[in-house]
């Protein structure tokens, strides 16, 4: 028996509200003036747009700077047994070694036929060293100077309040009767120094130099100069005090070479020395009961402190030698 067919109710859409009229709009008083313009106002400053949020780029790698390149260290000797050049250069006789140093700086020297320019090298003794010819210039261009020290100054560098003689040495101290034509330039006292000293309370001649053959000869190790001085003393010489100056006497437990002691005058002896130890000749006075009341350098080598006056100077003549 077949069931019977059940039609069911189709759903109604929904209904939608209708929407509600506007209102009307009551008129303004002010709808029928004309209408005038804004006046205009000031635009309030924008904030500034936030930029966009970016990855940031990598950093670049810095350039590389060159590392300061520091000086060239001394070389380190490999061969201790020879010499180094600029000794090897003052034992020839070719300089002082403060001037081959300067020389070897300035490329001025060849070894072998080989520039060398590195301080502190070593060579053979069989070495052969030339000299370039400007060295030779600069060295002639090199002045000595002749000083009659007065008392007071010391030789060196200045002590106890003292000046050091060198003040002196300036164009009106320059004596008139100076035998060479050396004209005085500020040059000169460049490198200048004392090639021996003198005692505050001594006088006479010091000598000043640029020259290192000068200050080698004068008062390098193996200096044999004579040096002659005129000394006023007090007391009474015995025969035997006088062979103790000539030879026999020791300083500070060193024996002292044999020195020239001779009466100048009745109360002024003269001494002739090859070495210079510190107050050498009033010391050697005092160990045979003598006292020194005034001492005066006259001579060194075969230079002679001659006219020249106190407090004066006056250049080494190129003929002279010490």
């Amino acid at each position: 028996m077949s069931r019977p067919i059940l039609k069911l109710p189709k759903k109604k859409a929904p209904v939608e509200a209708p929407k509600p009229a506007p209102k009307a709009r009551r008129p303004q008083p002010n709808d029928q003036r004309k209408s005038r313009p804004a006046s205009p106002r000031p635009a309030s400053p924008r904030p500034a747009s936030q930029p966009t949020a970016q990855r940031p780029a990598p950093p670049r790698p810095a350039p590389q700077q060159a590392a300061p390149q520091a000086p060239p260290p001394r070389p380190v000797a490999s061969r201790p047994d020879e010499p180094r050049l600029s000794k090897r250069m003052s034992e020839l006789g070719l300089c002082s070694r403060r001037e081959a140093d300067e020389w070897i700086e300035n490329g001025w020297v060849k070894v072998d036929g080989k520039v060398v320019n590195t301080l502190g090298a070593r060579v053979l003794p069989t070495a052969r060293i030339e000299v370039d010819p400007a060295a030779r210039q600069h060295q002639s261009e090199q002045v000595t100077i002749l000083l009659n020290k007065p008392m007071g100054y010391v030789s060196g560098q200045p002590e106890d309040g003292h000046e050091p003689a060198m003040v002196l040495i300036k164009p009106e101290n320059h004596w008139a009767e100076d035998p060479t034509s050396i004209k005085f330039r500020h040059t000169h006292l460049r490198g200048l120094a004392p090639a021996g000293r003198l005692d505050i309370d001594s006088t006479g001649l010091i000598v000043f130099t640029q020259d290192g053959r000068v200050a080698k000869r004068l008062i390098g190790q193996d200096s044999d100069v004579e040096k002659e001085y005129l000394v006023r003393v007090e007391g009474t010489l015995t025969e035997d005090g006088m062979k103790l100056l000539h030879h026999g006497l020791e300083l500070d437990g060193v024996k002292l070479k044999p020195a020239k002691v001779s009466w100048a005058n009745e109360d002024q002896l003269r001494f002739v020395l090859r070495e210079g130890r510190k107050r050498q000749i009033r010391r050697m006075c005092e160990m045979v009961g003598l006292t020194v009341t005034a001492l005066k350098r006259v001579r060194s080598g075969g230079v002679p402190l001659g006219k020249l006056p106190v407090g004066q100077w006056r250049y080494l003549a190129r003929g002279e030698k010490f």
